[in-house]
């Protein structure tokens, strides 16, 4: 029986953007739907209007110079506020950062001023003819999610992975390694060292005999010496 054709899976159900790199590394980047941009999109709202209400407050007290200053203070707001910290806070306001969102070039390097200022400033297009319809239907029609400004500015909205927090390498006095490794063999070895605690003692012992050549040991033994590379390789003593 022929295996499945990779066309005949529905292309909509990977909300997952490929962009391969110069060097020729796939990278899978998160697209962010349409529900978590408009509650990233409603914090910042929130966010804004305080910081109208503040400065309405403190103006007010100005008079006319106060008011006059009051709209070069809401232009900034409404229109410069998603564009600085865009640009500045690695893609991300403090909504987006709120619901674990960034903004990203299409090619998935950091968002640069131009594409940034392009984005937002299509907001007003996106907005047509109310309340984000727009926007809504160009998210809903595009696989990675993307409104007309995003499509324009080549930027796309993504899911920030969570920071996994690897527990210590065991304290196993450690032991230099017999021969010279690569920087790929090196980190190989820290990130077993860093899971193994994660791993039953079966299983470390089955990874650790696959470098039984380099150890010198199987088993037990193996998975010691191992570790004790590992803490050596982090410049333990």
């Amino acid at each position: 029986m022929a295996a499945p054709s990779r066309a005949a899976t529905p292309a909509m159900l990977d909300t997952y953007r490929e962009v391969v790199t110069p060097e020729g590394v796939a990278l899978h980047l998160p697209a962010a739907g349409p529900v978590p941009r408009a509650l990233a999109w409603g914090v910042d709202l929130f966010v804004r209007m305080a910081v109208l209400l503040v400065l309405s407050m403190v103006l007010g007290m100005l008079g006319g110079l106060g008011q006059g200053l009051y709209l070069v203070g809401m232009f900034l707001v409404v229109w410069g506020y998603p564009i600085v910290f865009e640009v500045l806070w690695r893609g991300q306001t403090p909504g987006k950062r709120a619901l674990g969102l960034r903004v990203v070039a299409g090619d998935g390097a950091p968002v640069g001023w131009l594409p940034a200022i392009v984005r937002n400033l299509l907001r007003s297009v996106d907005m047509l003819p109310f309340g984000y319809a727009a926007g809504l239907v160009a998210c809903l029609c595009d696989r990675d999610s993307r409104r007309l400004g995003d499509r324009v500015a080549d930027t796309v909205v993504v899911h920030v992975s969570p920071r996994v927090a690897h527990a210590p390498v065991p304290g196993v006095p450690p032991l230099a390694p017999g021969q010279p490794l690569q920087a790929v063999e090196q980190a190989a070895i820290v990130a077993f060292g860093e899971r193994a605690a994660l791993l039953a003692p079966p299983r470390q012992a089955e990874l650790a005999d696959l470098l039984q050549p380099l150890t010198g040991a199987t088993g037990v033994e193996g998975v010691r010496r191992l570790l004790g590379i590992a803490n050596a390789l982090l410049g333990r003593r």
